[in-house]
């Protein structure tokens, strides 16, 4: 039975564990000096561009927390939206690992605009408090939403007018390029992304995220950064062979339609249930959705699924890469049978 839990929960896509098995033979140099690295990196180069470092690590978090802790002083700090990952699901990391604070945002989306860091800038250049460095977003974030290009771009206008930068953590970074039609050097590069958090654990990778720098300048202590955040894999072509694979004869893009496709599918087929109220249309591969209580109890004693608010019974079904359409289908079959409506 597939779950609906998070896109997570999927498996590795064929194609990523060939490329795994095939760098299996043999012996080959470590710490990232072998051939498939350098493929890997080139990879990367070709979506977002030449000028651009990539540091491969194994989460995530690493990638998130190795990589603004490289731009940050201890007295700095990020601003993020209240429901960022950074924020809620990295049991403090950052905060830890680069002693610097979090600032959040109130927000009902999980999108964040140039207003509301506007209230941290009048700190700057008071001793008494943390200086504002950072702007972070999730692209796609953790509500399902997602940052036009135009956005984007303008976020990063708003930072570099104020001596900042910005940061996207990008963990369903393809289902968003996906979703709005247009392509990583489009959505990152062009718009004056500082840093990236580039992820594939939720599109068919079995491990592995990239941290990527947009400007050279800012990343070249990173390497250190990096074995300090003992994220130095010795054996990193087993990640780097997962991203050629990915990048590859467009992979990801294939991974990411079919689970946005899939969200889309998934909400349509719910909205006909009494009961259950879609929050909004997905704009990606997450669905939120309002369910009666006893629906949810019911459901849940044969699919898996989370619920996001208790108080309101708000719940989160996330579709993958290899969701198909007979996995929703028996979802709401069953849904419908509990409903009395077949």
């Amino acid at each position: 039975m597939k779950m609906f839990m998070s896109d997570n929960n999927s498996g590795v896509h064929p194609k990523v564990m060939e490329a795994m098995l095939n760098v299996n033979s043999g012996h080959d140099y470590s710490y990232g000096n072998d051939n498939t690295t350098k493929e890997a990196i080139n990879k990367i180069k070709e979506q977002l561009g030449a000028d651009v470092d990539v540091y491969f690590v194994t989460t995530g978090t690493a990638a998130n927390v190795i990589g603004l802790s490289g731009l940050l002083m201890p007295y700095e700090a990020v601003v993020c939206a209240n429901t960022a990952h950074i924020n809620v699901d990295e049991c403090g990391a950052l905060e830890k690992f680069s002693g610097a604070k979090i600032l959040q945002i109130p927000t009902e989306n999980g999108k964040i605009c140039r207003e509301g860091v506007k209230s941290f800038l009048h700190s700057l250049g008071d001793e008494h408090q943390s200086q504002p460095r950072i702007i972070s977003i999730s692209q796609t974030t953790e509500t399902g939403t997602l940052y036009s290009v135009e956005e984007i771009k303008k976020l990063a206008e708003f930072a570099h007018e104020n001596n900042m930068l910005l940061h996207i953590d990008s963990a369903r970074i393809a289902n968003a390029v996906v979703a709005l039609n247009t392509t990583f050097k489009e959505m990152i590069t062009d718009t004056g992304v500082d840093l990236l958090s580039f992820g594939g654990t939720k599109n068919g990778m079995m491990i592995g995220e990239a941290i990527v720098s947009l400007n050279k300048d800012l990343s070249k202590a990173f390497k250190f950064y990096r074995k300090q955040g003992m994220q130095l894999l010795s054996k990193m072509r087993f990640v780097s062979a997962q991203f050629v694979a990915y990048l590859s004869d467009d992979l990801w893009r294939e991974n990411a339609l079919n689970a946005n496709n899939m969200g889309k599918y998934f909400a349509s087929s719910l909205s006909g249930i009494s009961g259950i109220t879609l929050k909004s249309e997905p704009e990606t591969n997450m669905i939120f959705a309002y369910m009666e209580r006893d629906l949810i109890k019911s459901l849940q004693e044969k699919f898996d699924f989370y619920v996001i608010d208790e108080e309101t019974n708000l719940v989160r079904l996330v579709t993958s890469f290899d969701t198909n359409k007979e996995d929703i289908d028996k979802f709401i079959k069953f849904a419908k049978e509990i409903k009395g409506i077949i």
